[in-house]
């Protein structure tokens, strides 16, 4: 199937998605679930072990940090070779890092492999710069979003996935079945995704050193990625947290009900599109300021009623739609600094955002460990109201571009 062709209409544009783009969302979507599933059940896993809370609490923080050093070190490969073959690679990798996972024969083991696991989830993320580089100026935020909701629905739906098919027939299944999932991925963008050509020249290594060129030229680049890193630390220390506090009175839940709250998170990922839109027509800042005091009020909300099940999937809505807003109108900004290293920049700020994620996981089992679900929602509150602040003041630096200042 050839690659799309972007009308000459725009009228015709904005009525609809060239087909790619939509394979691109859910090639997201499933590439990145890896990281999460075992979020709601590390209950199951701190029980085959014979583990305790806190030590089961590494292996979601070892995911994210792994999935933090893939997008450092893998994602930036997409400026160096074809992405499509780049995909296609990290595809079979991941395959074999699921199987591995579903016979780990003890702890260290499953460690290892978690790092793994989150080093070639990466390749989720790899799909955000191929849909920058197909679509339109015009469309890009908007095109954007929509690849971002197939994205985070990956990772909130995976955790019910997890939840429902960990409680049926234990947390190996669910690695089993994602292996098969990454699998069917990599065939349809072998079948039906086009080329990208290269769009750097150089080494691996000076790819890897211009990373760093990248974040000292741009403040505004420094911006988002300090921004977002904080806000992406209240999706690790909720998710990280959220079954253990389940499990405790007065709920006494299990695994699926903890995997069933990412439906509610799922809920908030469709508004990608239109914060997409919203910053294609004003500017992203007004949707990060948003995004910003959305993920704030979720965790006060959650801090003062702590019993109680409606605030918890009341608040997971509220800041999971509020990191989404942020992380849109951050990827619109920066896949469009340089069109040359959109895969890097992009690597860059989700590095960040793993970063800050892998951070609020440990910071979240410890506040859970020595001041249960109020250290936990304070914890992310506090993320909120900082990154907040930090979205309101300029970058260090003056930035030229009008694009970038509104």
């Amino acid at each position: 199937m050839p690659g799309p062709s972007h009308s000459t209409h725009k009228d015709e544009g904005r009525r609809s998605i060239p087909p790619p783009i939509w394979l691109l969302a859910i090639g997201a979507g499933v590439g990145v679930a890896n990281v999460y599933y075992i979020q709601p059940v590390v209950l199951l896993v701190r029980g085959t072990f014979g583990i305790g809370s806190e030590s089961a609490s590494l292996v979601p923080a070892v995911s994210q940090a792994g999935y933090a050093l893939g997008m450092l070190l893998l994602a930036p490969l997409g400026d160096l070779i074809d992405r499509k073959r780049l995909v296609l690679a990290k595809s079979i990798l991941l395959v074999l890092a699921l199987l591995a996972t579903t016979l780990a024969p003890n702890f260290s083991v499953l460690l290892a492999v978690s790092l793994g696991v989150g080093l070639l989830g990466s390749l989720g993320q790899d799909f955000v710069p191929m849909a920058a580089q197909l679509a339109t100026a015009e469309e890009r935020g908007r095109t954007i979003g929509l690849v971002t909701t197939g994205l985070l629905c990956g990772i909130l739906l995976s955790r019910t996935l997890g939840g429902v098919v960990g409680d049926l027939f234990g947390w190996r299944a669910i690695y089993a079945l994602a292996a098969t999932m990454v699998a069917l991925v990599g065939v349809v963008v072998w079948r039906w995704l086009p080329l990208q050509p290269a769009t750097a020249n150089g080494s691996y290594g000076a790819l890897l050193l211009s990373l760093v060129t990248l974040v000292g030229r741009y403040a505004v680049l420094r911006k988002a990625l300090l921004t977002q890193g904080l806000l992406a630390a209240t999706l690790g220390a909720f998710w990280s947290t959220l079954a253990l506090m389940l499990a405790e009175p007065p709920f006494r839940l299990g695994a699926g009900v903890a995997g069933a709250f990412g439906l509610a998170g799922a809920a908030g990922a469709f508004g990608a599109p239109l914060f997409g839109r919203l910053a294609d027509a004003r500017g992203p800042a007004i949707a990060i300021h948003l995004g910003c005091l959305l993920v704030a009020l979720a965790f006060i909300l959650m801090l003062a009623s702590p019993h109680s099940i409606a605030a918890l999937i009341a608040g997971a809505v509220l800041f999971d739609l509020g990191v989404m807003a942020a992380l849109v109108s951050h990827q619109t900004i920066v896949t469009t600094i340089d069109p040359a290293a959109r895969s890097r920049l992009n690597g860059l700020l989700m590095t960040a955002a793993m970063i800050g994620m892998a951070i609020g996981a440990l910071a979240g089992g410890w506040a859970w460990s020595r001041y249960g679900w109020v250290g936990v929602c304070l914890t992310g509150a506090a993320c909120g109201l900082v990154a907040l602040l930090r979205s309101l003041l300029p970058p260090s630096i003056p930035f030229a571009s009008k694009e970038y200042a509104r």
